[in-house]
């Protein structure tokens, strides 16, 4: 994975959800979204907190080697285990519970998302990184992680806020891309679904038919587990 093209991806995606963020009413930073518990204000707190290991990570010495893709990284171990969420779940909303408000929310993860902009258009080529899970991963992989944190929880903040979704391009051909491979484009278009009702399928965010179900089967998706 090209790192320069994950690190422009994830500044635009985020970019555009900052964007996004600064027209929110103070009534409705406290609608629900579809990732029960959290509303909006959480749900925000949680990509912020998502995005905010990268400086205490490119801090920390390179493991000598990557050993776990974008797409071993969501294997369904430990990480997503019921204690495990509840502490994510908790995470969120005591960061959301530190903001004075969701204006502030919004400038702090406008704040965040620049600062790890620049770290890592910092960092050459090759850097490999070491997450939280223990996972030695390249740069590029593990921010391509978080293209997916920014861009389909973007989709549950847009539905939760009636908006039309802003999901970039850049953003939603990196996260197809690491759901069937860089040749799955044209296997989406024969089942006649544009990147973005693709998207909002094969991550649970719309419904899908049980005859949907065999056509998606047979484009070879690789499910990720999503906490």
């Amino acid at each position: 994975m090209d790192q320069e093209r994950v690190v422009e991806a994830l500044r635009l995606e985020a970019s555009r959800l900052a964007q996004a963020m600064t027209g929110v009413s103070a009534a409705e930073w406290s609608l629900p979204t579809r990732c029960v518990p959290w509303n909006v204000s959480d749900l925000l707190a949680h990509i912020r907190v998502a995005i905010a290991r990268l400086p205490s990570m490119l801090a920390a010495p390179a493991p000598p080697r990557a050993e776990v893709s974008a797409v071993e990284y969501y294997r369904p171990d430990d990480r997503f285990a019921p204690d495990t969420n509840a502490a994510r779940i908790a995470l969120a909303q005591d960061h959301a519970a530190t903001q004075l408000n969701g204006a502030a929310l919004a400038d702090d993860f406008n704040a965040t998302w620049q600062q790890v902009d620049r770290l890592c258009r910092s960092e050459p080529e090759g850097r490999v990184v070491r997450t939280r899970h223990g996972d030695a991963m390249l740069l590029s992989e593990f921010l391509l992680t978080r293209v997916v944190e920014v861009a389909v929880h973007g989709l549950d903040l847009a539905d939760a806020l009636g908006r039309e979704p802003w999901l970039t391009p850049s953003a939603a051909d990196l996260v197809q891309d690491l759901l069937l491979g860089p040749d799955g484009a044209t296997e989406v278009e024969k089942l006649g679904w544009d990147r973005l009702r693709f998207l909002r399928k094969a991550t649970g965010r719309e419904p899908i038919t049980e005859e949907e179900a065999l056509d998606v089967s047979r484009l070879g998706i690789r499910w990720l587990t999503l906490g």
